[in-house]
C-alpha cells in the first residue's frame, strides 16, 4: 500500500481571497511555509504565473494552483528547510526567494520600546533596512520594510521591485504595536518604494515611509530604499568637541540655504566651495537651513515630509555626510535647522497616515496651525513623541550634526499661538501651556545631550518664556542657546533711523543688556530679517551708498563684541544689496564693488580678532564679562563698554552710530597706559574714511564716569574701535 499523500494545512477559501488581495492583516500566517499535516505547507502569491516549483536543497515539488493566484506545495519532513520559488511565465522561468518565510524583522524588545516611545534608534527598525542572511542556497540581500500605521487594516509595500502592485508584497501586522513588516528578497539600495495603506473606510491610499532616509527628487514623492557606505575622517573633530563645552566657546555663525548660497551646486561640490569660504572668512560653524526633505523648494526647508530623509535635491545622503566631514575636518562645526513643531498637510505624506490623525493632534484647535496651514505633532502621544526625539539623535549621530536649532518653539509652547479667543483649548489646568510639548522638548534636549557629547541644542523662541536654557532639572526646557530676538527687532529698528533720530531712540539699543543674562544667548541676524519685502541690511541702512555699507560695518562689529554669540545670514557678510530669494545665487557680482568687498574684508578680520581674544567670547553668558563705560550718551550716538575674560586682557568697545566722528572724545578707561587700537572698522582697507588713533592712545589719570583714567580718542563716524591695554 503506497503512503498517503500529505495534505497541506488547511486555509479558509475567504482568508485565500483576502490574501491573493493583499488585504489581509496577516499574510505570513498564510504564505510561506507552515508545518502540519505530515509535511511542511508552502503557499506562494503567483498570479498569472503557467507553473511553480518549490526548490530545497534536496529535492524539487511541483506547486499546483489553489486559488486566486496561489500556488501550495507540500515538502516532506516536519522541519522548515531552505527554498527558492521556480516561476514560470510563458516561455520564462524564474529563480526567487519567498518574503514570507522570514521571521519579523523588529523584534519584541523593540516594538515595546516603540510603544513606550523609547526607541531612540527607531531609524534602525523602521523604515527601510538593508539586510543580509545567510542560507544554504546562498547568502539573501534585501530589504526589511516596517511602518507604524496602527488603524490600518492592512498595509502593501510598492515600487519599481513589484511594478508598484502590492498584493504580492502585503505586510503583516505586528500586534498592538501598530507597526507592519515585511522581509523583501532582493530589493537593495536605490529601490523606490511607498507604502499601500487600506484605511478603516475601506479606501486604499500611497504614503511615502515617514522613516524613508531617502527620497526622489521632488516634485516626484516615493521614498528611496538607502545603505549608507560612507567612512567618516572626523574622529579628531568629535573627540575634541567632546572635550569641552560649545556654549562658552568662541561661536560665530554663518548660516547658508544650501540651495541658493551658490546655486545649482551638490553637496560634494559645496563641501569645496562653502568650506573654502567659511574657512578663509573664519566662522567657527555653519548653519544649514532645514536639509530634511520637503516638497516645496519656497518653504527653504520649513515644511518637512522626509524628517530622517536629507533633500535628494544635492545628491545622495551619504554625500551629506561628505560635505559636513569636510568641514569638520578643516575646523568648522555645523548647526543643523531642526522643525518638529508642524508638519505640511500633503496628502501623500504624514498627513491623516493610517486614515486618522496619526502623527497629528486629532483636535484642530490643537492640531492645526493657522499660520502656515499646517498640522502640529501629537507632542503626547508616545510613538509620534519617540518619532521626533529619535530623529534628534539621528541627525546628531548618523550625520555627526554639531548642534540643532529648533524652529519656532513658541509656536510649540503656547496653545494660543496664533490663535483668537475661542480657537484654542486650554491645557488640563486652564492654562495657555502646551504641557506636552514642554515635555517633548525636555526629553529632546535631555536625550541629545546624553547621545552625542559636545553638541549643543539651540532655541528658536520668540517670547520671554522663563528658563529655555535652565537645565531640566530645574524644571528649565533644557536648551543650551537661546536665539535673542529681542536684541535683534530692538538693534534692527534703531538702525533704521536717520542718525539725527537714533538720539531719540537710544534706549532701543541699550535695552538688550537689561536682559542679557537671563538667559545663554545667541545674537542672530537670520534669514526672516532680509525677506518678504523688509530689504537687505545694506537696504535697511539709511543713506548714501558709503554710509549704508558704513552702516554694515558698525552693526556687525556692535554684533561681535556684544555678549551673546553671533550669527549671520549669507551674503550680509559682504552688504548684499537686494534681500535674499531661494530662488537664485547671492549677489556675488557685488563684490566687484570696492565698499562691499571692503565690508567682507572687516567681517575676515573681525573673525580672526574675535577667535584669538577670549575677552569678547569667554564670559558671554554672565555679568562678570561686561561692563558700561557709558550707557547714556544719546546725544553723540556712542555706547562704551568693557569686555572682559578669565585672565586675559580687556577689551574697551567704542561704537558711534552717528554720521560724524566725534573729535577729542573723552573716553574713560579701566586703567592708566597706553592702550592700543586693535581693530577699527573705518580703515580705509574697509571702505572706511580713516578716521582712527595711528595705533594708540594714551591714557591719562584723569578719573572719568568713575574710571581712574582717561584719554582723548577720535570715534570714526559709524564707526566702531576696540582698545586693549598694551602688554609689556
Amino acid at each position: 500500500m503506497s503512503p498517503a499523500v500529505p495534505s497541506p494545512v488547511p486555509v479558509e477559501t475567504d482568508t485565500l481571497r483576502a490574501v491573493a488581495h493583499g488585504s489581509w492583516y496577516d499574510p505570513h500566517g498564510v504564505l510561506g511555509a507552515h508545518v502540519g499535516y505530515g509535511g511542511v505547507t508552502v503557499r506562494t502569491l503567483r498570479p498569472l504565473a503557467d507553473a511553480v516549483v518549490i526548490i530545497t536543497p534536496e529535492t524539487r515539488v511541483p506547486a499546483r494552483h489553489e486559488q486566486d493566484g496561489i500556488w501550495v506545495a507540500v515538502l516532506p519532513g516536519d522541519s522548515v528547510p531552505d527554498y527558492r520559488i521556480e516561476v514560470t511565465y510563458g516561455g520564462t522561468t524564474t529563480l526567487t526567494d519567498d518574503p514570507y518565510r522570514y521571521l519579523p524583522t523588529v523584534q519584541e524588545l523593540d516594538r515595546h520600546l516603540i510603544r513606550e516611545g523609547r526607541h531612540e534608534a527607531l531609524w534602525t527598525v523602521l523604515g527601510a533596512n538593508v539586510r543580509t542572511y545567510p542560507g544554504l542556497l546562498g547568502q539573501v540581500d534585501g530589504t526589511a520594510f516596517a511602518v507604524w500605521a496602527p488603524n490600518a487594516r492592512a498595509v502593501r509595500v510598492v515600487g519599481d521591485f513589484n511594478y508598484w502592485q502590492g498584493a504580492a508584497h502585503a505586510m503583516r501586522s505586528l500586534g498592538d504595536s501598530g507597526v507592519w513588516e515585511l522581509f523583501v528578497p532582493g530589493v537593495t539600495a536605490g529601490a523606490r518604494y511607498k507604502f499601500e495603506i487600506l484605511t478603516q473606510d475601506g479606501t486604499w491610499r500611497q504614503k511615502a515611509d515617514p522613516m524613508a532616509r531617502g527620497t526622489e527628487v521632488p516634485p516626484a514623492t516615493a521614498s528611496v530604499v538607502v545603505e549608507s557606505t560612507y567612512t567618516w575622517g572626523d574622529d579628531a573633530w568629535l573627540e575634541a568637541r567632546a572635550a569641552h563645552d560649545p556654549h562658552t566657546a568662541p561661536l560665530s555663525v554663518y548660516e547658508v540655504h544650501l540651495g541658493s548660497w551658490r546655486a545649482g551646486l551638490s553637496y560634494r561640490e559645496l563641501a569645496h566651495q562653502l568650506t573654502e569660504y567659511v574657512v578663509d572668512l573664519g566662522f567657527t560653524h555653519v548653519e544649514l537651513l532645514p536639509v530634511a526633505e520637503h516638497p516645496y523648494a519656497p518653504s527653504w526647508g520649513y515644511q518637512v515630509t522626509g524628517y530622517y530623509a536629507p533633500s535628494s535635491r544635492f545628491g545622495h545622503p551619504d554625500d551629506l555626510r561628505y560635505l559636513i566631514d569636510t568641514l569638520h575636518r578643516a575646523g568648522v562645526g555645523v548647526i543643523v535647522d531642526w522643525v518638529p513643531g508642524h508638519f505640511p498637510k500633503d496628502e501623500w505624506a504624514l498627513a491623516q497616515f493610517d486614515g486618522t490623525a496619526l502623527y497629528e493632534h486629532p483636535d484642530p484647535l490643537i492640531g492645526e496651525q493657522p499660520d502656515w496651514g499646517t498640522y502640529v505633532f501629537n507632542f503626547g502621544r508616545n510613538e509620534v513623541r519617540n518619532f521626533l526625539v529619535a530623529n534628534a539623535v539621528y541627525w546628531l549621530t548618523e550625520f555627526h550634526v554639531d548642534a540643532l536649532r529648533v524652529d519656532a518653539v513658541a509656536s510649540m509652547l503656547y496653545l494660543d499661538y496664533s490663535r483668537q479667543p475661542g480657537q484654542w483649548r486650554p491645557n488640563k489646568h486652564g492654562g495657555r501651556e502646551n504641557l506636552e510639548a514642554i515635555a517633548f522638548l525636555q526629553e529632546t534636549n535631555a536625550t541629545a545631550y546624553r547621545h552625542a557629547p559636545g553638541i549643543m541644542m539651540i532655541a528658536e523662541e520668540s517670547t520671554a518664556w522663563p528658563g529655555v536654557t535652565a537645565p531640566t532639572d530645574h524644571n528649565g526646557l533644557g536648551f543650551g542657546l537661546k536665539w535673542n530676538m529681542g536684541w535683534m527687532n530692538d538693534t534692527l529698528r534703531y538702525m533704521a533711523e536717520e542718525p539725527v533720530h537714533r538720539r531719540y531712540h537710544h534706549g532701543e539699543i541699550t535695552f538688550s543688556m537689561v536682559y542679557a543674562y537671563s538667559e545663554r544667548y545667541i545674537l542672530p541676524i537670520s534669514h526672516d530679517e532680509v525677506v518678504h519685502g523688509k530689504g537687505s541690511l545694506y537696504g535697511r541702512m539709511p543713506g548714501d551708498h558709503w554710509q549704508k555699507t558704513a552702516g554694515v560695518r558698525t552693526l556687525l562689529a556692535y554684533q561681535w563684541t556684544h555678549p551673546g554669540k553671533q550669527l549671520l545670514f549669507m551674503g550680509q557678510e559682504f552688504a548684499q544689496p537686494d534681500e535674499w530669494s531661494e530662488s537664485r545665487s547671492l549677489d556675488w557680482w557685488a563684490l566687484q564693488d570696492p565698499l562691499r568687498a571692503g565690508v567682507q574684508r572687516m567681517v575676515r578680520d573681525l573673525n580672526a580678532l574675535y577667535r584669538r581674544t577670549p575677552a569678547l567670547w569667554q564670559l558671554d553668558h554672565t555679568p562678570d564679562g561686561f561692563e558700561w563705560i557709558d550707557s547714556n550718551d544719546a546725544d553723540h550716538n556712542v555706547l562704551a563698554y568693557v569686555r572682559k575674560g578669565v585672565d586675559c586682557p580687556p577689551v574697551v568697545v567704542v561704537v558711534n552710530f552717528a554720521g560724524v566722528a566725534h573729535e577729542n572724545y573723552r573716553l574713560a578707561l579701566p586703567s592708566g597706559g597706553r592702550w592700543a587700537e586693535i581693530f577699527n572698522t573705518d580703515v580705509l582697507e574697509y571702505g572706511g574714511s580713516g578716521v582712527g588713533n595711528l595705533g594708540a592712545v594714551q591714557a591719562q589719570p584723569d578719573p572719568h564716569h568713575g574710571r581712574p583714567a582717561s584719554a582723548l580718542v577720535r570715534v570714526p563716524p559709524y564707526g566702531v574701535i576696540l582698545l586693549s591695554p598694551e602688554q609689556g
